[in-house]
């Protein structure tokens, strides 16, 4: 090889590794910068509330975790969720929820649907498989395959399928410490790719909670923050019946007024809203005005209250609460709870090890335990659980 010829060899060995070096680094560098803590643990409460802890059952209804390239079964030094620290505060059941696309110019108030799509260039730079590239399906497929071997190789990790997994488990943690739970949800039916037989598809790889819409309109319903903020359409309601037939959730999280109102009719089963806030706290077009709290409890569901800004108008535990007690007093204390959009590209007040600080701000605002208890995780256990389909029927 000639002098020229080794030194070109040698400048596209250098660039190969840069670009090599720069793809591993920069998913990792935009988890850091997305989702942020703005305080550091330990978090500070009271004896009480520690206590009270200690003893409930507390599920979060949404964590996008499984987006990001980091291992959620080590304790992770950013983000907001793992397997540790899950352990830690004392959570029991954690919905993964699956992202597969977020439009360019993501905004709360219009997006279009054909936008391009920012979960691509992340996928490629995670070095996701290839098919993932340019399909929903395959997104959340992948996302779900992570959950499954992330139990794998953590027994204090248990994944949830059935009533009878659930039944199991939470027999099993009355008698053993450091177990927590988790089940997968997907954020936005796009991920259905305009094909129903693909609720099966995603119901066979465990899949147990849908949302409608995310950020834009999909096939089936209007979102919240889409281009038109339709309602349902013949799919959307073909595939709620489908999905209540399988004992998949539906999730309205980010749905258009229109989808919630005609859902919460049409629907059979309890619906969620697994992340939102409420408009009387913080007013804009994320959060559900009363008449949508009172919809959603009137088919026996829950909402899941979030924590991000956006949602809470705040930036701590107090901000949470006071949308938390609002969404009480409309929609009763059976039918509310977490939904804390960890992870999800957001700045929370605290990681997961820090929810005793909600439980102080609502033994601070005079709630009893039972009703915290209630709050903390035991509305979300009772309607997922109720939900979840039995073994009889084939779920696994």
């Amino acid at each position: 090889m000639s002098g020229a010829l080794r030194t070109f060899a040698v400048i596209i060995a250098c660039i190969a590794a840069s670009v090599a070096a720069f793809s591993y680094a920069v998913p990792g560098l935009v988890d850091v910068i997305a989702n942020r803590t703005r305080n550091t643990p330990p978090y500070e409460a009271s004896p009480r509330a520690h206590a009270l802890l200690a003893r409930i059952f507390v599920a979060d209804l949404h964590a996008d975790t499984l987006l990001w390239s980091r291992d959620p079964g080590l304790r992770n030094g950013h983000g907001h969720v793992d397997v540790p620290r899950l352990v830690e505060g004392g959570v029991a059941l954690q919905a993964f929820t699956l992202v597969t696309k977020v439009p360019l110019g993501l905004n709360i108030e219009r997006n279009r649907s054909d936008a391009f799509d920012l979960i691509t260039p992340l996928a490629i730079a995670q070095r996701w498989p290839r098919c993932t590239w340019g399909s929903a399906l395959a997104r959340a497929l992948y996302q779900a395959s992570r959950l499954r071997n992330l139990a794998d190789l953590h027994p204090e990790l248990v994944l949830i399928r059935t009533r009878e997994d659930f039944v199991r488990y939470d027999e099993l943690r009355r008698h053993q410490r450091g177990l927590v739970a988790g089940f997968l949800g997907i954020e936005g039916a796009q991920a259905l790719e305009g094909d129903l037989h693909n609720i099966d598809v995603l119901f066979g790889a465990g899949i147990r909670m849908i949302g409608l819409a995310h950020f834009f309109d999909t096939e089936l319903a209007g979102s919240a923050h889409g281009d038109v903020k339709s309602g349902l359409t013949s799919l959307g309601r073909a595939a709620i019946e489908r999905m209540e037939q399988l004992g998949i959730v539906l999730d309205l999280a980010h749905a258009s007024p229109a989808a919630i109102d005609e859902a919460t009719t049409f629907a059979r089963r309890p619906v969620v809203v697994s992340h939102t806030g409420v408009k009387a706290t913080c007013d804009n077009t994320r959060n559900l005005d009363d008449a949508r709290l009172r919809a959603v409890a009137a088919t026996g569901g829950v909402v899941g209250i979030g924590f991000w800004e956006t949602a809470v108008c705040g930036t701590d535990a107090e901000a949470i609460t006071a949308a938390i007690h609002h969404a009480v007093d409309v929609a009763g204390v059976d039918h509310v709870g977490l939904g804390s959009d960890f992870d999800g590209a957001v700045e929370a007040p605290f990681d997961v090890t820090g929810l005793v600080q909600i439980v102080d701000g609502l033994l601070a605002r005079g709630y009893a335990e039972a009703e915290i208890a209630k709050i903390m995780g035991g509305n979300a256990a009772r309607v997922i659980s109720a939900l979840l389909p039995s073994e009889s029927e084939g779920a696994h």
